[in-house]
């Protein structure tokens, strides 16, 4: 079994669509889907996604692109969110420098309610970081110096520095699509290089399809291939990688199981 732990399925309104999506990647073999919140005030949206599949969960959160549109988000009101049976994960949060949609004030004090919110639940943090490294490890570090909490860094993109400071943490990283460009040797090292139990894989459907499907519209199927280009660089064949990734999945998503 192969585990998509980060997707976007939010199309509340093209449920046979949806059905499609989820059937696809059952047939290729992935057993479990966490649908990703961009927005607390629209988590209705990703839980009725949800709630819709017996293998779909979901995470609660404000991505870093819309942390200026929540600022007046409680740590209450995201605990309530949070509480609910198919609520497997806070985020995403974090810190996008590359776009800098929102003011980074309210990136940085958005990441560090939700921080707040993983630590208080237990459920692990799913965190964007993109040309922020430096901030995001330290601010990781000052909050783990607070209490523990569990987290992913999805999609990664960054440097091996953040990487090992992550993973000095307790923290996991997740490679998406762009593992298997050409353009990806400087994460395929990374990958390499990291122990064995914090590696994840994810699509970011729709976004960042891998190859052969670069271009078109991506979906949680095809993150099959992923696993099999991390297996390739780590020596594992699929069914080995499949199992490494589905275990690590399990741990760090424990109320998905």
């Amino acid at each position: 079994m192969i585990v998509d732990s980060h997707c976007h399925l939010d199309f509340p309104d093209f449920a046979a669509e949806l059905d499609a999506v989820v059937a696809r990647a059952r047939a290729a073999g992935v057993g479990r889907l966490v649908t990703i919140g961009t927005r607390i005030r629209r988590a209705g949206q990703v839980k009725a996604i949800a709630e819709r599949y017996d293998d779909v969960f979901c995470s609660v959160g404000t991505h870093p692109h819309n942390a200026g549109e929540e600022v007046d988000v409680t740590l209450d009101e995201l605990l309530r969110e949070a509480d609910h049976p198919k609520v497997v994960a806070i985020g995403e949060a974090g810190l996008d420098y590359h776009y800098d949609t929102a003011p980074r004030e309210a990136q940085a004090a958005g990441f560090r309610l939700h921080i707040a919110a993983a630590r208080q639940t237990q459920l692990p943090l799913v965190i964007h970081a993109r040309d922020a490294d430096e901030d995001t490890a330290a601010i990781l570090e000052e909050e783990s110096a607070k209490g523990a909490f569990p987290f992913v860094l999805h999609c990664f993109t960054a440097g091996p520095d953040l990487a090992r400071r992550a993973v000095a943490l307790g923290g996991y990283v997740s490679f998406s699509g762009i593992l298997t460009f050409k353009t990806g040797a400087p994460l395929r090292e990374i990958a390499a290089s990291l122990p064995e139990d914090r590696l994840l894989v994810e699509t970011d459907a729709p976004y960042l399809a891998p190859n052969p499907w670069r271009g078109k519209r991506n979906e949680p199927s095809y993150v099959v291939e992923t696993a099999r280009i991390l297996g390739e660089t780590r020596g594992l064949s699929r069914e080995d990688i499949a199992a490494v990734t589905t275990r690590n999945f399990f741990r760090l998503f424990s109320k998905a199981s």
